[in-house]
């Protein structure tokens, strides 16, 4: 159910907020949360069901965490490894977790199709080609994106190379290279989140009333927009300018100088922001809110409805910054030049893909939030149909058509793409790097809004498992605007194997730590195996597994168990029985 909120009662509230943020007493902030980390190529992920104090009285708050009691570990991974993640889903519900931003198997990816039940572990790994940046991992099970990023399910990824490491940048994680994943959140008397579009109380990395102290130095921030609704316009107090180094998929050419910077969900930059010689002052991290349109996440003022909250269309503190002491090995300039980026050639796409986005018009949706909806290519989202096929090496400009009155986030999955237009307009600097995210405006009187992008199609083809693409406001994403392709070789060279040749045996059995596959054909390979108990839940899911290496049931209970091996070639399931001793 959602909130309704009375008018009294919202500016009540925003009196309350005015009145607590021209406070300056100590009691006002909280130290802002930063994030654990891992790092390496194998990395052990616990989904869970847990509580934290994020109010600071009263009762704690039902979340959800991985390795922890809210959002997960920042995983450093270096482009060129080949990195293993071991996913256990501890929660009451099912639930998947996509790699945003990633370059890698549809298999792998993460989205609506690789769902994890209950108890279950599963196993997807890839090679890291991406560029050095920040990106992220987040639940996205359909219809239930929204309830469980709530919650607090979600992590970072900072990826390194050898460009990037080769700058003289601010890299001591949580030192002068701060994480700041940027959300809001709605609380009912009892402490508990609300599951609605837009929140009455800004958080960051899950603490409310953030406030951090930063070396006197040049400072990096690595911001992330996991809200899941709202647009923040990024400005400090003091109206300082700050330089932009990354967009979402690597670094920009040279660093951008902006005073101002509009981030929309699912959205990353870093920023470098020059604090030199100011040790003993503060500033804050504001969204400058107040100034977006009415038809941008954020910028409208509804005070009554599902809609409602007490940060619509206001400026507002997302972090306050207390600058001190310079640390050992400072950095102190910034550089010019950061990477020479081959940004694709609109002459070499071959072809170029119509997208509509529009409103539903009265099309029956199930919803919450009542019977319409914001769609794509005229339809609603259904896991079983895909919009395209979109050949192997393919590079495609992307044409988006928006007749929506409202401006959405468009996310692809699989691929980074660079924007060639906005509305005709070529992007602004900050945005002409690679991106995964591109913001759709909403159209203009009657004159729909149109965006370009160009991305390359060069790996994982994939004929049963599709990649996504889809508006990043999870309240959107949920009820249905959503669309899939599937990137397809018309020559894979892969042999149809007779149903004689589809059978394997597995060794030792029974077994105790690993298990082993035979083949009766050595051409045949898997694509998926699943280990499945007496019960017919499945244990143990592994995509495309690296058989050679065996698989580790070191871990499951002693029983009888089933191996479902889905065949690379055919597809044809085939099942074996083995003993865990």
């Amino acid at each position: 159910m959602h909130k309704t909120k009375h008018p009294i009662f919202l500016l009540f509230f925003s009196s309350l907020l005015i009145l607590l943020s021209s406070s300056q007493s100590k009691a006002q902030y909280n130290t802002l949360w930063i994030p654990d980390t891992l790092s390496g190529t194998n990395f052990n992920l616990n989904i869970k069901d847990t509580f934290a104090q994020i109010v600071s009285k009263g009762n704690q708050t039902i979340t959800g965490g991985i390795n922890g009691k809210f959002w997960g570990p920042t995983l450093f991974i270096k482009k060129g490894d080949v990195v293993h993640m071991n996913v256990k889903n501890n929660l009451n519900d099912s639930t998947t977790l996509h790699w945003h931003g990633m370059h890698l198997p549809a298999v792998m990816d993460g989205g609506p199709h690789q769902i994890i039940p209950p108890g279950t572990l599963w196993q997807p790994y890839w090679k890291v080609t991406n560029n050095a940046a920040t990106y992220w991992y987040h639940p996205h099970l359909h219809e239930m994106t929204m309830d469980q990023i709530t919650k607090g399910l979600g992590g970072l990824i900072i990826v390194r190379d050898s460009i990037e490491s080769a700058l003289a940048l601010p890299r001591k994680y949580g030192v002068d290279d701060i994480p700041l994943v940027l959300t809001d959140r709605d609380f009912n008397t009892s402490n508990q989140f609300v599951a609605v579009p837009y929140g009455d109380s800004m958080m960051v990395n899950g603490t409310l009333r953030p406030e951090f102290s930063i070396p006197a130095q040049v400072v990096r921030f690595r911001i992330l927009n996991a809200a899941i609704e709202r647009s923040y316009n990024l400005g400090f107090s003091d109206n300082r300018a700050f330089l932009i180094i990354t967009s979402d998929g690597g670094l920009l050419n040279a660093p951008v100088s902006v005073t101002r910077y509009l981030l929309h969900a699912g959205e990353r930059i870093e920023i470098l922001v020059n604090c030199v010689s100011q040790s003993g002052t503060s500033l804050d991290l504001k969204a400058y809110n107040s100034t977006l349109g009415n038809f941008v996440a954020g910028g409208e003022a509804f005070v009554n409805g599902p809609f409602a909250n007490a940060l619509g269309k206001k400026d507002f503190n997302i972090l306050h910054l207390k600058i001190g002491a310079i640390t050992g090995s400072p950095i102190t300039n910034i550089p010019s030049t950061l990477t020479n980026n081959k940004t694709l050639n609109a002459a070499d796409a071959v072809v170029t893909r119509k997208v509509t986005i529009s409103d539903s018009a009265g099309v029956k949706v199930p919803t919450i939030l009542g019977p319409n909806a914001f769609i794509i290519n005229h339809k609603l989202f259904k896991l079983d149909r895909n919009e395209y096929n979109v050949p192997l090496n393919n590079t495609e400009i992307w044409e988006i058509t928006s007749t929506s009155v409202f401006g959405h986030p468009f996310h692809i999955h699989d691929v980074e793409f660079n924007i060639l237009t906005v509305n005709g307009v070529a992007p602004a600097a900050a945005q002409a790097g690679w991106k995964d995210v591109v913001f759709v405006p909403g159209k203009t009187g009657t004159t729909p809004s149109v965006v370009k992008f160009i991305a390359k199609f060069d790996d994982y083809a994939d004929a049963s498992h599709p990649f996504m693409f889809h508006c990043h406001i999870s309240l959107h994403e949920d009820e249905g605007m959503m669309g899939q392709f599937l990137v397809t070789n018309s020559s894979t060279g892969v042999k149809a194997l007779q149903k004689s040749e589809h059978a394997f045996i597995v060794y030792p059995n029974p077994a105790n730590n690993k298990l082993y596959f035979q083949f009766n054909n050595q051409e045949m390979k898997a694509y998926y195996v699943r280990i499945i108990n007496e019960l017919g839940k499945t244990i143990i899911m592994l995509p495309s597994p690296e058989l050679e290496k065996g698989i580790d049931v070191s871990s499951i209970a002693a029983g009888i168990y089933l191996i479902q091996l889905t065949e690379f070639g055919t597809k044809i399931l085939i099942t074996q029985k083995f003993i865990k001793e």
